[in-house]
């Protein structure tokens, strides 16, 4: 028997780099620079495609030189945590 059956499908960083990208542009608050994204002019996210992984820095705050938070995506799952947790901090910053 396989051992593999229950193996999630393997991480295609640069498929879910496009998806991750399309979905960031569907948020009407931010604004894309090569690979990089601003909010209200500050940078607040860099996407790096690394070595079977996204390599992601997402700001604590909007600001000239921001605190980042490294998140490394390894998963479909990570994308996802990613992005909700920029929602969320773009709620909390358009609060503000």
């Amino acid at each position: 028997m396989d051992n593999d059956f229950f193996a999630p499908p393997p991480f295609k960083v640069e498929e879910q780099l496009v998806q991750l990208r399309r979905a960031l542009r569907e948020l009407r608050s931010l604004t894309e620079r090569g690979d990089a994204w601003s909010f209200e002019g500050q940078e607040v996210l860099k996407l790096v495609a690394g070595d079977g992984q996204i390599d992601a820095k997402l700001a604590r705050k909007p600001a000239r030189s921001p605190d980042w938070d490294a998140r490394p995506c390894r998963s479909s799952a990570d994308v996802r945590k990613l992005q909700d947790e920029l929602k969320r901090r773009l709620a909390q910053w358009a609060d503000e």
